[in-house]
């Protein structure tokens, strides 16, 4: 356990907690992360890693300037990272072609060819495809397919290689990771002066919660409300026999994702299950028949793993970034939902400009934490 103050303790060492110290030590501050688990052990170490800063629950608004903020930083990254940390996260523009399987998803092709191509930035553009373009840019998929859309200038990542060199480089700039468990606050006007962990106290200058759904705990240690809540995703990666994926497919329910290796991760669900992290018989066989159906062989590939975590979300399915009501050293950032990994970088420059300055140029529109008011 340390034995220094530190001016930031952040609780959690996921996307967001390594973004924020990265961010941080960058402007020269002292900087402590408390991890229970292990950098990049929970929800940002487990997602499929897909980038898609034009369509999620929310868009486009309030959530795509910081969306588009976020995709911009991960480009600014991917160039950053590897070289000073030696982790390749495989940081990359990708493809998405979309398929649909019937007359009702064919409404979704269009959107997201209206959506792609009048983006507020370049580098977006979708095109239609007919069945047979589709067949030609991916012979595996059903031949039962109606059209398609492929849209480029998404992105893609390694998620748990992509928090471990943002940790990686906290490091380097000199912030120290602590593995402990946060099990209370030492409080003093208006302030916290120190997090209580099983093994001490740490002296901080500044609290940052960044735990995901898990910053509930702080709820009673603070008397204010963290309504951040487990929504539960299982996937699936396959082995397939042949090549992988050269674009991210979606259609039928199914969402595959292409990865470096050549595995291909087939999900997610979502569930509401509490924080248990149980692999279920169900999931499984849902998700691998939905991936059948959009490319039949699939029947035939290995499952090499099968995974759960626990993404943070928030009534509104906002992220909750910003300082705690009622406190003068506290902020918190969580609730990325299942965006977090793309919202990650801006939701933690965010924050860490906050802490050190009191303000961000990142647009964080409905983000507030005091949105939910100060009694939980």
């Amino acid at each position: 356990m340390t034995n220094r103050t530190t001016d930031v303790l952040i609780i959690g060492g996921g996307a967001a907690g390594s973004g924020a110290a990265y961010y941080l030590a960058q402007r020269g501050m002292k900087v402590t992360i408390l991890e229970r688990e292990g950098i990049g052990s929970k929800a940002s170490g487990f997602n499929a890693g897909g980038l898609n800063p034009l369509e999620g629950h929310g868009w486009p608004e309030p959530l795509q300037p910081m969306a588009l903020q976020s995709f911009n930083l991960h480009k600014e990254l991917w160039e950053l990272l590897p070289p000073e940390t030696g982790i390749d996260y495989h940081g990359r523009l990708s493809s998405i072609i979309k398929v649909a399987l019937d007359e009702n998803e064919l409404q979704e092709l269009r959107d997201t060819m209206e959506t792609f191509n009048n983006a507020p930035e370049p580098g977006f553009s979708a095109e239609w495809l007919e069945r047979e373009d589709v067949l030609a840019l991916e012979p595996r998929v059903t031949p039962l397919a109606l059209a398609g859309v492929r849209a480029v200038g998404n992105g893609a990542l390694d998620g748990l290689e992509f928090t471990e060199a943002l940790a990686a480089a906290a490091r380097q700039a000199g912030v120290e990771v602590v593995t402990g468990n946060a099990a209370g606050l030492r409080l003093g006007n208006g302030k916290v002066e120190s997090v209580v962990t099983d093994d001490g106290e740490i002296p901080c200058g500044a609290l940052l919660i960044a735990a995901g759904p898990w910053c509930r705990v702080a709820e009673p240690w603070l008397d204010i409300s963290i309504p951040v809540d487990p929504l539960k995703g299982q996937i699936i990666r396959m082995k397939p026999n042949g090549p992988g994926l050269d674009h991210e497919l979606t259609g039928g329910g199914s969402s595959m994702y292409n990865k470096t290796d050549g595995l291909i991760w087939c999900g997610a669900t979502e569930e509401d299950a509490g924080f248990d992290l149980t692999l279920t018989d169900e999931a499984r066989e849902s998700i691998t028949e939905k991936a059948v159906r959009l490319m039949p062989s699939l029947a035939e590939a290995e499952v090499a793993l099968h995974t759960a975590c626990l993404r943070p979300v928030t009534p509104d399915w906002l992220p909750i970034v910003g300082q705690a009501p009622g406190w003068e050293n506290v902020y918190i950032c969580t609730g990325g939902q299942k965006k977090g990994i793309l919202l990650g970088p801006a939701m933690s420059k965010g924050i860490a400009e906050i802490i050190a300055d009191g303000e961000t140029g990142i647009s964080l529109d409905g983000c507030d934490p005091g949105r939910f008011g100060e009694s939980a």
